[in-house]
């Protein structure tokens, strides 16, 4: 073995960009809405007969689902735009 240390890579900071922020607030907002349970644990009103506390989850099951997706298409585009960059 020699004494010469091993060479690491340089450590590269996260950059924080508006579109970023954009897909963690579309990622963390289910979680906030799931979380906060005294804005849901209700009754009223009832939606075709089904009480508000499981329409409501019901709802941001769907929800959810669309945020996941824009998020994901968000980064896709995010990351396709620092390749471009990096190669430019």
């Amino acid at each position: 073995m020699s004494d010469v240390p091993e060479k690491k890579p340089p450590t590269v900071a996260p950059v924080v960009t508006p579109v970023r922020v954009v897909i963690a607030l579309c990622l963390l907002a289910p979680f906030v809405a799931m979380l906060w349970v005294g804005s849901y644990a209700k009754t009223d009103p009832t939606f075709i007969g089904i009480p508000f506390f499981y329409w409501y989850q019901m709802l941001w099951v769907l929800l959810s689902t669309a945020l996941t997706v824009i998020a994901h298409q968000l980064w896709q585009r995010d990351q396709r735009a620092r390749k471009r960059g990096a190669g430019a």
